[in-house]
């Protein structure tokens, strides 16, 4: 009784996020879904998609659960700015990467086969509490993150891709 009494709590911890593509015209297709998970290592992110560009991306959950387009800095309207910046609840203001100091939102990069699919587990070490992530919004970026705001601000991974809201 007790073991499945664990197996439920160790459920109702789990959230997901169905991830879409977006675009400055809004939410598109389905991509597939990120499920995270507490570990005794931080939260653990097993990402399962298809029909992301090929290579390095930029990974972060974002502090509004809305993909929606919407102006950017230069007032042109763009893909899932409605998820405003990434979550820093700490109020850091820097981006150093997911073992940083910086936003807690900052997750490891993701890669993306040729093929656009996207198979892996990352672990975020400093998100001990995934129920925070809840109403969150989970960002990918057309390029890489160098974890840090030089040369470019926010790692340098431009426009959004993809974007979840986690439940």
């Amino acid at each position: 009784m007790a073991a499945l009494a664990l197996t439920g709590a160790a459920r109702a911890e789990q959230l997901v996020a169905t991830m879409h593509a977006v675009s400055a015209e809004g939410v598109e297709q389905t991509l597939g879904t990120v499920t995270v998970t507490p570990t005794d290592a931080g939260a653990s992110f097993l990402v399962q998609l298809q029909g992301l560009p090929g290579g390095a991306h930029g990974f972060h959950v974002h502090a509004t659960g809305d993909c929606r387009p919407g102006n950017n800095a230069e007032g042109h309207m763009a893909a899932a700015m409605q998820a405003g910046g990434h979550w820093d609840p700490d109020q850091t203001k820097a981006h150093r990467g997911p073992d940083g100091d910086g936003h807690l939102g900052d997750l490891p990069v993701l890669t993306a086969q040729a093929d656009g699919t996207v198979s892996a587990t990352v672990v975020a070490p400093r998100i001990t509490d995934v129920t925070a992530l809840r109403g969150k919004a989970l960002m990918i970026h057309a390029g890489g993150d160098n974890y840090s705001d030089e040369p470019k601000p926010l790692g340098g991974g431009g426009a959004r891709v993809a974007c979840g809201v986690i439940r």
